[in-house]
């Protein structure tokens, strides 16, 4: 150790009092000695200061052609990667953002904060991409930035970077398509995503994911499909439950404490009926929501109407199989409701309202036209 650090040192005294080219020989016999030896970390450490100093002295075209060098090099100094990460030429730093391991999040969120967004497009392309800093990429992410992320299956997306996505998409049909068709996206985003993008993107997804949009369609069930179970609208006490609680909400007397109520008390059709009446969406639908085995529907209404989770963990007991959730799940579902957003959720319901809006009209035609 003591042989390279005093080696390094009277390089760095012959660099002072040499030539532009003395440098650059210096600079890539330094860099050739790092790259074929085995040192401690103090020693690397020194060959960073010192290979520091001669990038200093040198131009664009050699820093990069350093930036190259060391960006796949496991064992370059961390102090050079980050002075070269942020050089202000995209030559120099683009090498190594996209490409080395050295640099954590921490130091990509700075450089994403503060650098060029040529800066940014270089941290799109990364092999991988942590949570943190694809939420800078999208928030301050230009286009490309954005779409290029967006195609990136190493990113990962927290849901504040799915959702601004997924704002960011409207009127980008490339963003949209991107989006949709990542399989990390969560359904509800994707709910989402479908009910604002063009027709010619939702063509696109239906054809490249046709699962997941079956599975919307199936949630969100026209006007006339009935979903006919032991509860169903045509029993008697059906009619006398409607008829109680439409006139409970044409008092203003319908809202969360009496729907927590009547799930407590397993009123399931009391229950059916005033989220009907709150969400504006058939009773059948209401019905498919509870009883459905994928919770997530039931925790988008519940979230969309501004529920607290002890009611809507009412709600869930009420659909579930013999009124039996275990602990765990109950916890995951918990988790869930706590990451959904408000608005989001909203914007989710307003989709399930204009699909069974779509499909009443289509209903009324089809009878018309037969009549």
């Amino acid at each position: 150790m003591t042989e390279v650090k005093s080696f390094l040192s009277d390089l760095d005294d012959a660099v002072a009092r040499g030539t532009a080219e003395s440098r650059k020989r210096a600079l890539w016999h330094a860099t050739d000695l790092l790259i074929a030896g085995r040192y401690s970390d103090d020693e690397i450490w020194t060959f960073g200061e010192v290979i520091g100093r001669l990038a200093d002295e040198i131009e664009v075209a050699a820093r990069a052609q350093l930036a190259k060098r060391l960006a796949t090099f496991d064992n370059a100094p961390i102090n050079i990667i980050h002075k070269l990460a942020f050089d202000d030429s995209i030559d120099v730093a683009g090498p190594v953002l996209r490409e080395s391991e050295q640099l954590d999040d921490n130091a990509l969120i700075a450089n994403a904060t503060t650098k060029s967004q040529s800066h940014l497009l270089a941290i799109s392309q990364r092999k991988s991409i942590g949570e943190t800093v694809t939420d800078v990429l999208v928030a301050r992410g230009d286009q490309d930035v954005v779409n290029s992320v967006a195609s990136n299956a190493g990113a990962r997306f927290s849901d504040f970077g799915f959702l601004h996505m997924v704002k960011r998409a409207e009127g980008d049909s490339i963003l949209a398509e991107q989006l949709g068709l990542r399989r990390d996206i969560p359904r509800r985003v994707f709910q989402q995503l479908i009910a604002k993008a063009s027709e010619d993107v939702k063509r696109r997804l239906e054809r490249e994911r046709p699962g997941i949009v079956d599975q919307i369609q199936t949630s969100v069930t026209d006007v006339t499909g009935a979903l006919q179970s032991k509860f169903g609208p045509v029993s008697r006490s059906y009619f006398v439950a409607k008829r109680l609680v439409a006139t409970q909400h044409q008092q203003g007397n319908l809202n969360e404490n009496s729907i927590s109520g009547y799930a407590r008390s397993h009123r399931f059709e009391e229950v059916t009926i005033g989220l009907s009446l709150l969400c504006s969406l058939p009773a059948d639908v209401i019905e498919r929501a509870l009883a459905d085995k994928n919770r997530e529907m039931l925790l988008v209404l519940a979230k969309a109407l501004d529920f607290s989770w002890q009611t809507t963990m009412s709600l869930l007991f009420l659909g579930a199989k013999d009124h039996r959730i275990t602990a765990q799940d109950l916890n995951d579902l918990e988790r869930e409701f706590d990451r959904l957003n408000l608005e989001t959720s909203r914007s989710v319901l307003k989709f399930y309202q204009r699909r069974k809006d779509a499909a009443a009209t289509e209903s009324r035609a089809e009878t018309a036209a037969g009549a």
